[in-house]
């Protein structure tokens, strides 16, 4: 099948197009991780975007539902350089994409295409299946919506409330696309955990009588969260507040911190992070957007950051009893390098 990838910026790329025939547009991310290309397809925070992946060989595990990150694709398409059409145990990629309705192209120079996104910072891109109309394609990627204008949280968070029972400390999560290994790692440790749309007003939450409140992760701009940023700034001082990725930057925002668009963004499994006791982890990440350090406000404190370009990583405040983390705890990079600290530290909290 034809297919053509266009970008804003007027290059564009031939490959092969696999799933169904169509189009669709989106902001272009890259993602380093070598494995794990199902669970970041099924990532909420993914939405809105198109998904290149950088390690040359997607597939040759197939489709191994049991680590779906939710019950379906949220990447609006798949760009690889090459796809395994048999491999050696579940359904392949290729035939999953087809009977879902996805798309996706191969054979694109896919270390060309990083570099550039690097270089030039991401850009917006549109994949036409069934179709090699690159000016048409070029197009569709210049008439996208840019993702700091979309509001793509209420598409993915749930509609109504609903309860995971659990004997330990009862937790109020705040769902803007949370991913399945979050309700895992919270369910894992005895979490009574009462999951809450993503626009519930703080007296909702409170109703619950919670011991904490957890902030999942979500796609797009921060700022467009603006129902959730009201309640966490009204939750703030009333009970322990956690939150990761999107959840770190609402809370900063809660607070009166910026954040501010990178120019590629963290996505991968081996992003190196220092702590303030100078101990540094191999993380997880997934972002396009990052508080910004200096306009914490007077007694938070930044607790880990990135060590390839300084930018922060999470902070806390003490007196607030906030802790918030911008990596994947629970996305088990390697060795489980973070998930056990970072989540039994927030259970002690609210004990």
């Amino acid at each position: 099948m034809k297919a053509v990838l266009g970008l804003e910026n007027g290059r564009y790329f031939f490959g092969e197009g696999f799933g169904v025939e169509g189009a669709t547009g989106g902001e272009l991310v890259f993602t380093t991780q070598m494995t794990g290309y199902m669970e970041a397809l099924t990532d909420p925070s993914y939405h809105g975007q198109i998904l290149l992946f950088t390690y040359p060989l997607i597939g040759n595990y197939g489709v191994d539902t049991e680590n779906f990150q939710s019950s379906r694709v949220w990447a609006g398409g798949c760009v690889i350089h090459e796809l395994c059409r048999k491999p050696a145990q579940n359904s392949s990629l290729e035939t999953f994409f087809e009977e879902h309705g996805l798309f996706g192209i191969s054979g694109v120079d896919t270390r060309n295409l990083t570099i550039s996104i690097r270089e030039q910072g991401t850009v917006r891109a549109a994949l036409l299946t069934g179709s090699d109309d690159w000016q048409a394609a070029v197009e569709q990627a210049r008439s996208t919506p840019d993702i700091t204008t979309q509001s793509l949280i209420p598409s993915v968070s749930c509609t109504e409330p609903w309860h995971k029972p659990g004997n330990g400390p009862r937790i109020a999560v705040l769902d803007l696309g949370i991913k399945t290994n979050m309700l895992k790692s919270l369910s894992s440790r005895g979490g009574d955990l009462y999951v809450f749309p993503h626009d519930t007003r703080a007296d909702e939450i409170l109703a619950c009588r919670p011991d904490g409140l957890f902030i999942s992760n979500g796609p797009g701009d921060p700022e467009q969260a603006k129902d959730t940023i009201k309640t966490v700034r009204e939750l703030i001082g009333q009970l322990p507040v956690f939150g990761i990725c999107m959840g770190n930057q609402i809370c900063g925002l809660s607070l009166g911190a910026e954040c501010r668009k990178m120019k590629f963004g963290h996505r991968g499994a081996n992003q190196p992070v220092r702590h303030i006791d100078g101990e540094i982890s191999i993380t997880s990440q997934n972002h396009g957007f990052v508080v910004d350090g200096e306009t914490l406000p007077e007694g938070c404190r930044i607790t880990f950051v990135n060590c390839n370009d300084g930018s922060l990583e999470g902070f806390e405040d003490p007196s607030l009893n906030i802790n918030c983390v911008q990596f994947h705890p629970e996305a088990h990079a390697g060795p489980h390098d973070t998930e056990k600290r970072y989540f039994d530290n927030m259970f002690r909290r609210m004990a």
